[in-house]
Order: structure tokens, then sequence, then C-alpha cells
């Protein structure tokens, strides 16, 4: 019985310390996915600035090629 309760023991020990394996790299891959969505919200942001401005100036009839909108 002895013998059956030290096996449980390691065995145990050995899962929560994939366990925990596990929960750093789930941190790591949930931070990276983080930065990647940042970056996508930042070029989205970008892209929509210069569809405004374009859509300013090709609605507006005065606008000429060298003016800002």
């Amino acid at each position: 019985m002895e013998k059956l309760d030290t096996e449980l023991l390691l065995k145990n020990i050995s899962i929560m310390q994939e366990n925990e394996r596990l929960r750093k790299r789930a941190q790591e891959l949930n931070q990276e996915n983080q930065a990647l969505l940042n970056e996508i919200k930042q070029k989205l942001s970008k892209d929509d600035n210069n569809d405004s401005n374009n859509s300013c100036c090709n609605q507006n009839a005065s606008c000429s090629k060298n003016s800002t909108c």
C-alpha cells in the first residue's frame, strides 16, 4: 500500500509540474496574441484614417492634389 501511495504521489507531482508548464505557456501565447491584436488594430486604424482622407478628397470637387482634407 505504501508503494502505491508513493507512486501516486510521484504521478501527482509530475502532473502538477506539467500543469504549471502549460499554464506558463498559455500566458506567453496570450501575451503574444494580445500584441498581435494590438498591431492589427493599429494597422486598421491607420488604414481607416487613410481611407477617410481619400474619400474626403474624392467627394470634394474643389479639393486639389496638393491640399489635405
